[in-house]
């Protein structure tokens, strides 16, 4: 699909989803005031937002077409078991993992793209689970600011072409790829983030056998395994909505693991160099880490069925310390050996034989999506190509 086409199924998504709102209701008062918005040039009617705190140029909002909300966020999810999700889920299919406090659950991504956004629970923990298609990053927070916990939902607007998500308390607006409140009451506050992984069904099932899976049975009506934004992972085609300078360093819209052991300044490995290596040892400052890759997860981006796209695989990333030891990895018949004591590792960062079987990787905070939305908001990014 070229990318005229593309930028037009763009636009017929936003059309479709707003007609399939299902009735949601506006929250909010009264329309903000032309001096509170500002530079504002997206619709503030029924906000009650304060436009004039905020840490980023009003400016550079956009709508993405929807309104409030017309993106709905899925509230008090329903669940099912792996046996259950068998039936809507090929193997290949990508799913966003978290893990909370002995507590496993996966995220179909064939549910997230449709919604964006689960407040949930897990393991005692209120979490949001955020998935942003047009930047194809999937991100974890704790939905609490000091005492108090957070629903979120879309606002409909986008800045960078990331999605912009409010919260329903104070009604501040939120980037999703940061987790900071750019506008509103709570400006320059940040969610934390949460550990996960995105992995194919099949490794889900096999890593976790007794965790459980969001359901279909989300109140709405939307054709979950279908993808709307068919050909938008297109490497060279440029971002929907997006205004700013691509960093041609990489292509657009090449998919990389991010890795923050430093928040400001995160290593990125290419999906190109990963295709090739599947381990690769590095360090970020005195934190010596790994990032894997594992083959077998297509892109929710490419086919009208996302279990029909093409495979482009995942990545994962670890503290390569175990005890006193730091482990050096690469890839070996599918998985993984560390060359000190020859034991084999799986994607999910455990030891499945060897010396250190049932040893398990510190987790470190990792995302993999396009390349132009990781340098828009850290420009400078090192690369590890």
């Amino acid at each position: 699909m070229g990318h005229r086409s593309v930028i037009l199924t763009l636009a017929a998504v936003s059309l479709a989803v707003v007609a399939g709102a299902c009735g949601g209701k506006e929250r909010g008062g009264a329309v903000g005031g032309a001096s509170a918005a500002g530079k504002l040039d997206v619709s503030t009617a029924g906000w009650k937002t304060d436009f004039s705190k905020h840490t980023v140029p009003l400016s550079e909002f956009q709508s993405g077409g929807p309104k409030r909300d017309a993106i709905p966020p899925i509230d008090g999810p329903k669940t099912v078991s792996p046996e259950q999700a068998e039936q809507f889920l090929d193997d290949r299919e990508p799913v966003l993992v978290a893990r909370q406090r002995g507590a496993v659950r996966a995220y179909p991504i064939q549910i997230l793209i449709w919604h964006e956004i689960v407040n949930d629970e897990l393991g005692g923990r209120a979490i949001a689970v955020t998935y942003c298609p047009l930047c194809n990053s999937s991100v974890v927070f704790d939905r609490r600011v000091g005492a108090r916990a957070l629903t979120f939902g879309t606002t409909g607007n986008l800045r960078m072409s990331d999605l912009v998500m409010w919260d329903r308390q104070t009604e501040s607006w939120w980037q999703q790829l940061s987790g900071e409140a750019v506008a509103g009451e709570l400006s320059g506050k940040r969610l934390e983030v949460l550990p996960s992984q995105t992995l194919s069904w099949a490794d889900f099932r096999r890593s976790y056998p007794h965790g459980d899976v969001l359901s279909r049975d989300t109140g709405f009506e939307r054709d979950y395994g279908a993808n709307p934004y068919e050909g938008y992972d297109e490497r060279d085609s440029r971002p929907f909505l997006f205004n700013g300078k691509t960093d041609d360093r990489l292509p657009p819209k090449e998919y990389v693991a991010a890795v923050f052991v430093d928040e400001t300044k995160p290593l990125v490995v290419p999906f190109s160099r990963l295709v090739r290596e599947s381990a690769v040892n590095a360090a970020s400052g005195a934190t010596p880490l790994v990032v894997l890759y594992k083959r077998g997860v297509v892109s929710p981006l490419d086919a009208a069925a996302i279990s029909r796209s093409k495979d482009v695989g995942t990545s994962a990333a670890f503290d390569r310390r175990v005890g006193r030891r730091t482990l050096e990895f690469q890839a070996r018949d599918g998985g993984y050996v560390d060359r000190q004591t020859g034991s084999r590792w799986d994607i999910t960062g455990q030891a499945v034989a060897g010396p250190l079987e049932g040893k398990r990787l510190r987790p470190l905070r990792h995302d993999q999506q396009f390349w132009f939305a990781l340098a828009a908001f850290l420009p400078g990014a090192e690369i590890l190509g």
